[in-house]
């Protein structure tokens, strides 16, 4: 198994952003300029967010899609704001080859097989934004709230973890280890894992969740949030056998690119894609 290295774009608007646990948005530049250069450097897909389609209802990618397309020959996954199936149509059309839900699957399970019978299993990605909880207090009232800003809590927090939406914004009441594994039983033919607490922070994976799902769940699933070193993909992948890890700060800051990581990863006799 090949080890995907997918970069991140979190758009808002036309803009390309950044920011720190989903919150602070701060704007990179052109998607367009940013997308091109990721697949130079050797990226195996690009997975698109509108960070802020909740405010609109809808997704608005289409226009920043089609010109990816246009000149990007990896598979594109998009998300944020896909709420119907002529949604996801709409966005295809545009070149997108999968798409991940989030909000609308929260809020009804039963578009994730509609859309599965739909699109099939390959186009549907379930998107997984989520938080360490000291406790499931969650489950009973999703108006709770807790000092996740402390690292120090957040490492003692190991066995809960709440499924947000609405870009981190919303409490669902959901168990992200237990929504994993219903997304599996109803067909998304992948998972990607976002962990709000590590996102933007450049210090790490979040391991507990990850590692727990890693010996669940039998479909793919990527990594996402807290990339600082390439070591760090090293041990994630160790942990996790995971089957891509997605990433920003360090490539929109010029940390690190995917050229080095992937050489580094080949020389941990870890397999990754090499395109000519």
């Amino acid at each position: 198994m090949n080890l995907r290295i997918i970069p991140r774009l979190d758009i808002k608007g036309p803009n390309l952003v950044k920011g720190i646990n989903l919150e602070g948005l701060r704007i990179i530049g052109d998607p367009q300029e940013y997308a091109e250069k990721y697949y130079l450097d050797g990226a195996d897909e690009i997975i698109y967010i509108d960070s802020v389609a909740s405010l609109y209802g809808r997704n608005n990618l289409r226009e920043v899609v089609d010109k990816a397309a246009r000149k990007i020959s990896i598979p594109l996954t998009v998300g944020g704001g896909l709420r119907t199936i002529d949604d996801i149509k709409l966005i295809l059309k545009s070149g997108a080859d999968k798409v991940a839900i989030n909000t609308e699957a929260v809020s009804n399970p039963e578009f994730i097989k509609k859309c599965v019978n739909y699109f099939g299993s390959s186009t549907i990605v379930l998107s997984i934004n989520y938080k360490a909880w000291p406790n499931d207090s969650f489950k009973k009232s999703t108006n709770l709230t807790v000092g996740s800003s402390s690292e120090k809590d957040v490492k003692k927090w190991k066995n809960y973890f709440q499924v947000y939406t609405e870009n981190g914004r919303q409490q669902t009441g959901f168990d992200a280890f237990e929504w994993a594994q219903i997304g599996e039983r109803y067909g998304v033919g992948e998972i990607l894992l976002t962990s709000i607490d590590n996102e933007g922070m450049q210090k790490g994976f979040e391991m507990e969740l990850t590692e727990r799902l890693s010996k669940k769940l039998s479909i793919p699933f990527i990594i996402c949030g807290g990339l600082g070193k390439k070591e760090d993909v090293k041990e994630i992948y160790e942990k996790t056998k995971c089957n891509a890890i997605s990433f920003a700060s360090v490539l929109h800051y010029e940390k690190l690119n995917i050229n080095e990581i992937k050489n580094y990863l080949a020389t941990q006799n870890i397999n990754i894609i090499r395109h000519e």
